[in-house]
């Protein structure tokens, strides 16, 4: 079934993107703090799973759709869609820093915000950002 096998490669992206996350919050948060650095870290997080979806997970439907506008109009169009995820995302892991202590507590707060919104994002670029010509 194609879905399964693009929710699976999405779960797959979306665990390299928890990677970059991690990163660059990690690398981010002595400098601008736990809460700002996580702004930016998920948005690189954010840039590296809309390649990969796009490259990978989505590349027939993205290349179908993309015939008729920009990459650029694209991977905006990514980002704006994620927002419903991304507030699940940013909830779950203030929530986490918030009840959590240790120095892994951030880490556990990505990885619980990257669960969190993943299904709202996986049907919000599924069906508005990845969707393809051929009523999919």
């Amino acid at each position: 079934m194609k879905i399964g096998r693009e929710f699976l490669a999405f779960a797959v992206v979306g665990v390299i993107g928890l990677v970059v996350d991690v990163v660059v919050l990690y690398l981010l948060a002595p400098l601008l703090g736990w809460y700002a650095a996580r702004v930016l870290s998920f948005l690189s997080a954010a840039t590296t799973t809309w390649a990969f979806n796009r490259r990978y997970t989505f590349a027939a439907s993205a290349a179908s759709a993309a015939s008729g506008r920009s990459v650029w109009r694209e991977y905006l169009g990514y980002l704006a869609t994620m927002t419903a995820g991304a507030v699940l995302n940013y909830g779950a892991y203030v929530l986490t820093l918030h009840w959590v202590e240790g120095r892994w507590a951030a880490a556990l707060g990505v990885a619980l915000g990257s669960v969190a919104g993943m299904g709202a994002n996986f049907l919000s670029a599924r069906y508005l950002v990845f969707r393809s010509h051929r009523g999919g």
